[in-house]
């Protein structure tokens, strides 16, 4: 049977009997981690088992754990990392330090049962990037980003968790926040192909990616990329990702319409599974029932991106880890 071609998050640490039957209903692709799903490690475990069951098959489960701002496993149980364009800024290597770091972030996650983490992200930042997106970045040209990116990603894999490449197909130019408004970029396709598109087109073999909430004026001067076919097929043919893409979080207030619209519409512009977070059980409901299940498509590529998870977590040894990082990195590792 497909998957439903959701990604969905539980109210709260603790999932209601309401809830566990409407995951049963809709069977999504998997689940999204927040701050306020957290409390302590074994009450991680034991949503993530709960969030399994409820599907009957071990569906990936998704965090954002960046470090910095966005970070939702933090102190006094897991590392509390800085922003990632400060600590690359600090390593006297950083391809090798962002390696190190990732590792250990994938043994933190692997050991609570989350096993696909948000990034790399591998927008290209520039003086003008908004300042909530500006510090996540990794660098301000192309082949830094890239090569950092590829860093990060073979860090997370290295420790058991799918990275999920993000914002594409760029989101360095933006101006204003996604999550409140709906950023507008007037670049012309030569830049965006240079710069922008550059480093998505060196990780296309990445088993996920994410879209960005912006308008590319170039190519299309009225829907955003989630929702456009137009910027769709730039993703599929000219930057050549032909594996699982999500949606951003469509609830964000950079897209307008109804939740069950644009879950329609993302998926008929080419995206794979729809992320919706922080929304009432009704609105997932919705949700759920517009989205449907996964096209034959979709369904292939959601089982390859699963097909690179270790059904086990690797074995690290962290504190080698942390002794190699230490040594590239000027200052302390940890806030």
């Amino acid at each position: 049977m497909p998957f439903g071609a959701t990604i969905l998050d539980p109210t709260g640490p603790v999932l209601t009997a309401e809830e566990k039957q409407f995951f049963r209903d809709a069977d999504p692709y998997g689940f999204i981690l927040f701050a306020r799903h957290i409390e302590t490690p074994d009450q991680i475990r034991a949503l993530c088992s709960d969030l399994r069951d409820t599907v009957g098959r071990n569906a990936p489960i998704l965090l954002d754990q960046e470090g910095g701002r966005v970070q939702r496993l933090g102190p006094p149980d897991f590392r509390q990392w800085d922003a990632p364009l400060d600590f690359a800024g600090r390593a006297s290597n950083p391809v090798q330090a962002m390696y190190l770091r990732y590792a250990i972030i994938a043994a933190e996650m692997r050991s609570v049962g989350i096993d696909v983490n948000c990034a790399p992200l591998v927008d290209v930042a520039d003086e003008q990037t908004h300042p909530f997106l500006r510090n996540r970045c990794y660098g301000m040209d192309a082949p830094t980003v890239a090569g950092l990116g590829r860093a990060v990603s073979m860090g997370l894999l290295a420790g058991g968790v799918l990275p999920v490449v993000k914002h594409m197909p760029g989101h360095g130019r933006a101006r204003s926040d996604s999550h409140f408004d709906l950023p507008r970029v007037t670049a012309p396709l030569e830049a965006l192909h240079e710069v922008d598109f550059a480093p998505f087109k060196v990780l296309n073999d990445q088993p996920m990616g994410m879209t960005a909430h912006i308008v590319y004026e170039a190519l299309d001067p009225e829907a955003p990329a989630t929702l456009s076919p137009r910027v769709m097929q730039v993703i599929r043919n000219d930057i050549g990702f032909d594996n699982l893409i999500m949606t951003d979080d469509i609830s964000m207030k950079a897209l307008s319409g109804s939740l069950s619209d644009l879950a329609l519409g993302s998926l008929a512009a080419g995206c794979d599974v729809v992320l919706l977070c922080n929304a009432s059980l009704e609105d997932r409901r919705a949700v759920a029932e517009a989205a449907g299940t996964m096209s034959p498509p979709a369904q292939t590529r959601a089982e390859r991106a699963l097909l690179s998870r270790p059904d086990t977590a690797p074995k690290l040894d962290i504190e080698e880890l942390e002794a190699k990082l230490s040594a590239l990195v000027d200052g302390p590792l940890y806030g």
